[in-house]
């Protein structure tokens, strides 16, 4: 499925190119898709003022390199990329790039806007070799409905201009409590072009989530029941493929925990549990000179900074528990802070998807440019773009998925949950799609596959099913089949003829042998498919 979205898009650039073969704006512009497209996932991250997106970042790439505190460098649009060797790059509104020094101040990097303010600056380009960032860019945005004007029109200009479609293919999206400028946010991202679009791309985070509880060490399982409320809510269901309680400070910590953290850690853990108790009553206490602890209150400020009293409460109980070393207690408190669902999240639903999610970025640019500088013979750049909304069938999941989310799919229960399981509610592997295990062997998924597939197209050609059952329907059996195809069990996506002779052994009776017969019937294959995808897609364009 995704090799045939590549080349469609390559095809539809190099038509595109073709075109305007004599335009030399046009051309840079076409250049820059096909650079873009080569680029892994642009993955940024939104949300009101101090939402802790930056924080978030850093928990996601396991080092500090995203500036957290209130400076004018959290005011600026900054990019996160995979680079051989660590460079920072500043982007004027004016003027040339400038490349910048590289400081750190006790661990965390520094970002320098070299005498300029945040208003002079474009955006800020940091490339860094971290592994993490070679399947995708990440993007830390200003605060959208920011008391500032100027920042929030800095993050909207971004992440949702007027005439464009958005530089990123997705967003995660931080909240921590649902406003009605989120979900304005969350619709615009879908509709920032001319074409309205229309694809559910983002997923939700319910950040700060340790502080839901006051710190309480029970605090993100009152978080987990708030975020289970806001996806059960039709408007940000909608809009968002989850919702995911995170302690993004937690998170951070522990992915860079320090051996100097973990002892004091250990030395908090082995006090007498009156002493421990009081102690940790709150941030206020924690801080204050105390002699039940040979830890200073310099240290003690460090650990409240970096952790949080809720991360300083949990990593004293998970100690407590047996953790007998950094390396564990880091490993129980990343479990621990949600940043496994939310990793997990982006990568079933966005970062699995992504060459289709990045196709359809370069399909609306090429619609713009259409617009913008038209053709006297558009005629082969449009049949492109056209062959893309019929293979985009990722985007028909992504759609089904939030609409799963919003409101109940018109099936029954059983075949509702199946439905949002094989369009990859729980992941894009053909096992999770199916159900079945992670060691199951290719006999055992093409016999699942076959079932399915008879299953879901028995309900599309049912005469009882009203037409948003069978629309549904054949959102599943396209997973389906493209399932089938991915395994190798292609016998599933055609019924055997009627008339088959037991006797004439492989073949059809017709002299032909069983791979004749076989290249035959996947020649048909393609063809009727063809005729469903037109049917099925002209319905509703992916892309709108």
């Amino acid at each position: 499925m995704t090799a045939g979205v590549r080349e469609i898009v390559e095809d539809l650039l190099r038509v595109t190119r073709a075109s305007y073969a004599k335009d030399v704006a046009a051309l840079r512009t076409i250049d820059e898709l096909d650079s873009r497209f080569r680029e892994p996932l642009r993955l940024a991250l939104a949300g009101m003022v101090k939402a802790g997106k930056s924080t978030l970042l850093n928990a996601m790439l396991g080092e500090q390199i995203a500036p957290t505190d209130t400076g004018e460098c959290t005011r600026v649009v900054t990019w996160y990329r995979y680079s051989a060797t660590p460079t920072i790059t500043l982007h004027p509104r004016s003027g040339t790039p400038r490349r910048m020094p590289i400081h750190r101040e006790r661990g965390r990097l520094v970002l320098d806007l070299d005498g300029l303010t945040a208003e002079q600056v474009e955006w800020i380009d940091v490339g860094w070799p971290l592994q993490s960032l070679t399947g995708v860019t990440l993007i830390d945005t200003p605060g959208i409905a920011s008391l500032s004007e100027d920042t929030s029109a800095r993050a909207a200009r971004f992440l949702t201009p007027d005439e464009a479609p958005p530089e990123a293919d997705a967003v995660v999206y931080l909240l921590r409590h649902l406003h009605g400028s989120d979900v304005k946010f969350l619709r615009a991202f879908q509709d920032a072009s001319v074409g309205q679009v229309r694809t559910v791309c983002a997923v939700g985070v319910l950040s700060r989530s340790d502080e839901v509880g006051s710190g309480r060490i029970d605090s993100l399982l009152s978080a987990r029941k708030i975020a289970r409320r806001f996806q059960l809510d039709q408007d940000l269901a909608s809009l968002t493929l989850g919702v995911v309680p995170v302690a993004g400070l937690l998170a951070e910590g522990a992915r860079t925990l320090r051996e100097s953290e973990y002892i004091a850690f250990r030395e908090l853990a082995g006090l007498e549990r009156a002493d421990r108790e009081r102690l940790l009553v709150s941030a206020d206490r924690f801080v204050r000179d105390s002699s039940v602890t040979g830890l200073s209150a310099t240290v003690r400020r460090d650990l409240l900074a970096r952790f949080g009293i809720f991360g300083v409460r949990m990593a004293v109980t998970v100690i407590r528990g047996g953790a007998r070393s950094s390396s564990e207690l880091a490993s129980e408190l990343i479990a621990q802070s949600g940043l496994v669902e939310i990793q997990d999240l982006v990568g079933t639903q966005l970062q699995s998807r992504a060459e289709t999610l990045k196709a359809r970025g370069i399909v609306l640019q090429v619609e713009r440019l259409l617009r913008e500088r038209p053709l006297d013979d558009a005629a082969a750049v449009r049949a492109g773009i056209e062959r893309f909304r019929l293979a985009a069938h990722a985007l028909r999941e992504l759609e089904l998925l939030a609409d799963a989310g919003s409101r109940r799919l018109p099936l029954e229960d059983g075949d509702a949950e199946e439905a949002a399981r094989i369009v990859g509610g729980e992941g894009t592997d053909a096992h999770r799609r199916l159900g079945e295990s992670a060691g199951a062997d290719a006999s055992t998924l093409g016999s699942a596959v076959n079932d399915r597939i008879a299953h879901w197209r028995r309900l599309t050609e049912s005469p009882l099913a009203d037409a948003a059952t069978r629309s549904v329907a054949r959102v599943v059996v396209r997973s389906l089949e493209g399932v089938a195809s991915e395994i190798g069990a292609s016998a599933a996506l055609w019924s055997a003829p009627a008339h088959v002779d037991a006797s004439s052994g492989p073949g059809d009776g017709s002299g032909k042998d069983a791979a004749e017969q076989r290249e035959e019937d996947e020649r048909r294959l393609r063809r009727d498919h063809r005729v469903k995808l037109r049917a099925v897609f002209s319905q509703r364009d992916p892309l709108r």
